[in-house]
This record gives structure tokens, C-alpha cells and sequence, in this order.
């Protein structure tokens, strides 16, 4: 049907650490220029010149090369989507956004949104420090060419009190399936909450999905979850970055813990979901993106339950990217296609169509 997509040179396509239960590691330092108000109070001008100041500093980068910046404004709408799906663009009231992507896109920097900027970094897998040094080490490059809104008593002031102080946040995107088959998720949730946590759903509420049939109402589509600090304004960076992974390292013990006690006393029926969720993929000719996450969420507790083999867990988290909206609407316009006839000039079905068809290339080495 055609060429086969190449997602070799992404990050989110590469191996990482503990990817049994973690898909992601992201790492987001709010800055704010000194000497300017916060970009929902910028004037017309004075957003263009924060705009200017901080694009021109990123020339001033050791590896200036390997980054490019654009106004928001000039993306089209699938360029736009794409980087809504991959956390780096969110909705916010600021004029004259910019964005700065570098090449590998393990590194990207928004200007003008909630913040006049915010570094993010993206890891495969557990890797909190990886992420942060990241975000730190350009933020140590851009101090040498901009003056950031700091205080002593609130350390860096940010457009949100909870972002202030360090204005550093870690993201970590979490599998949990065995918690949730377990009904452990709430109490894990107010643990979690209580700790100074934030616990929420990666892709929306599941419900009772009609290939699982477990999940309770308001459960994580595919068992997704997102844990984040609610704060950067207590303790030094350090102190938040030691407390991110003692989360993470409880939620790891207890989703494995879990998953022995499903291997060893409900094997039957995870079974069922595992092998309905890679029947339904091999044989669909149309899936939905609610539908997709879920099967790739249940092929991936089949693999962990040891029932399949012939795919990694790296390999399956990457398939969460791919098979986003706009990710395919741009495969979409620059590949080369020939769809059956009867949906040749439906644009929605395609791409149901297409996203049918990376699942199907990506487990056809699955063995039971």
C-alpha cells in the first residue's frame, strides 16, 4: 500500500530506562525576561521584541546549528496539531509566540505562552536527571544573553505562583495497568495527591472500554497516567528532583508487585484483553484513536504478562506518537498512498485507515 515510515531518528522511537512501566521523562523550566510583563499583559510590541531577544540568543548556543525557530503563527494546522500532541504547545492568551525545536526534537522551547519561555526536555523512559540537566544547561547558555525575572525571596518568578522559585517541573508518564486491573489506582492517586503530587490522566477517562471491560468508570484511557510535582516553588532543584524519583520508584515497586499477582490470579482474563486487543489491530481495517490506545495498551500487559514476545516496550510507546492525529495527517500529505476506493475522498476514514495499518506493521513480528 506504501512506503513504510521511518521513525528511526525520534526520540520518543528509542530505548530508555525502566520502560516497563515508564513511557516518558519530561523536564519544563519556566523563565520570564526581567523588565517586562508576563506575556498575557505584553503589548503587540513588546511581545514582538521578547520574541526577538530570546530567538537571538539561541544563535549565541554552542549548537546553534542544530536548532530552528518560527512564530506559532506561521505553523499550519497539522504542524500546529503535532506539537500540541507531543506536550510542547499548549492553549494560552500570549501574543507573538514563538517556538524552538531542535533538530532531534529532544529539546524544545516555547516563547510568549503562559511564560516568556519554558525549555522542555524529552526522555524515553525514567530519566529525570538527563531531562533536567538538559533544560539546565541551555538555561545556563541563555543567561549569558538575557536577564531573567528573579527575586531573592521567590527565587525566579514565573507567570503562575506554583511555577516560581525554581520553575523547574518533571512529568512522568507511567503505564499502570496491573494497578488498575488491582483497583489500586485511588488510593495510589491520594497517596500520590498527599505527597504533593499531581496524578492524572494521559489521554482522558476510559470508562468501561469495551475491549478490557475492567477499567472502572473514570479510569485512564489504556491505563495512562501523568505524575508532576504541584509546585517548583519548595526546596532547591535537587530536593525536587530527589522527590520525583522516590514517586516514581514507589509507583514502579507497586505496579510490578502488582503484576505478579496478576500473572499468578488472573492471567485468564488478561489473556482475553491481550489477545482481543492484537485480534482487533491484526484485523481492523479502520481504528479510532480512543480505540488505538487501547489496544496498545493491552498488547503491552499481554508483553509484560509474558504472553507475547517480537516487540520491545520502546517499540510500543512509540506507537502512542504515531498513531496521534496529526501525526498521521501529516504521513498523510507526504507519503504516497493508494487507499481502497471507497474511501479515496474521505479524509477522516484515511486516517483511521492509515493508523489500522501502522498497528498492524508494528506487531507483525509478535509471537504468542
Amino acid at each position: 500500500m506504501a512506503q513504510k515510515e521511518d521513525v528511526s531518528g525520534a526520540w520518543y522511537a528509542s530505548a530508555g530506562l525502566e520502560q516497563d512501566v515508564v513511557v516518558a521523562t519530561k523536564a519544563v523550566l519556566s523563565r520570564n525576561l526581567a523588565n517586562f510583563p508576563f506575556p498575557s499583559r505584553l503589548t503587540d510590541s513588546e511581545s514582538e521584541h521578547v520574541q526577538s531577544i530570546v530567538f537571538d540568543a539561541f544563535n549565541y548556543l554552542k549548537n546553534a546549528d542544530e536548532f530552528q525557530a518560527v512564530s506559532v503563527s506561521k505553523l499550519d494546522s497539522v504542524g500546529s496539531k503535532i506539537m500540541h500532541e507531543r506536550g510542547i504547545l499548549f492553549d494560552s492568551s500570549g501574543k507573538m509566540q514563538g517556538l524552538i525545536l531542535r533538530n532531534d526534537g529532544k529539546i524544545s522551547c516555547t516563547v510568549n505562552t503562559d511564560d516568556h519561555l519554558k525549555i522542555s526536555s524529552f526522555i524515553p523512559g525514567l530519566g529525570v536527571d538527563a531531562a533536567v540537566n538538559s533544560v539546565y544547561e541551555i538555561d545556563k547558555e541563555l543567561q549569558k544573553r538575557i536577564q531573567f525575572a528573579a527575586s531573592y525571596e521567590f527565587g525566579y518568578l514565573a507567570c503562575s505562583v506554583l511555577n516560581s522559585g525554581s520553575g523547574l517541573s518533571v512529568c512522568v508518564n507511567l503505564h499502570l495497568p496491573a494497578c488498575s486491573f488491582l483497583g489500586k489506582i485511588q488510593p495510589m492517586s491520594k497517596k500520590i495527591t498527599d505527597d504533593n503530587f499531581t496524578f492524572s490522566a494521559c489521554y482522558g477517562s476510559g470508562g468501561r472500554n469495551a475491549l478490557s471491560g475492567f477499567s472502572e468508570n473514570g479510569a485512564s484511557l489504556g491505563c495512562y497516567y501523568i505524575v508532576a510535582p504541584k509546585s517548583s516553588a519548595g526546596g532547591s532543584e535537587f530536593d525536587q528532583m530527589t522527590s520525583v524519583h522516590c514517586a516514581v520508584q514507589s509507583i514502579l515497586r507497586e505496579e510490578r508487585s502488582a503484576r505478579k499477582t496478576c500473572s499468578s490470579q488472573h492471567l485468564i482474563e488478561i489473556s482475553n484483553y491481550a489477545f482481543r486487543s492484537l485480534a482487533l489491530a491484526k484485523n481492523s481495517f479502520f481504528v479510532s484513536l480512543r480505540e488505538a490506545v487501547d489496544i496498545i495498551s493491552g498488547v503491552k500487559f499481554g508483553k509484560d504478562m509474558g504472553l507475547f514476545s517480537g516487540i520491545e516496550d520502546h517499540q510500543l510507546h512509540a506507537l502512542l506518537y504515531r498513531i496521534q492525529e496529526g501525526h498521521l495527517e501529516y504521513v498523510l500529505d507526504n507519503g504516497k498512498f493508494k487507499f481502497e476506493k471507497d474511501i479515496q475522498e474521505n479524509r477522516p476514514r484515511k486516517i483511521e485507515r492509515l493508523r489500522a495499518l501502522i498497528l498492524q506493521e508494528a506487531f507483525e513480528n509478535i509471537e504468542k
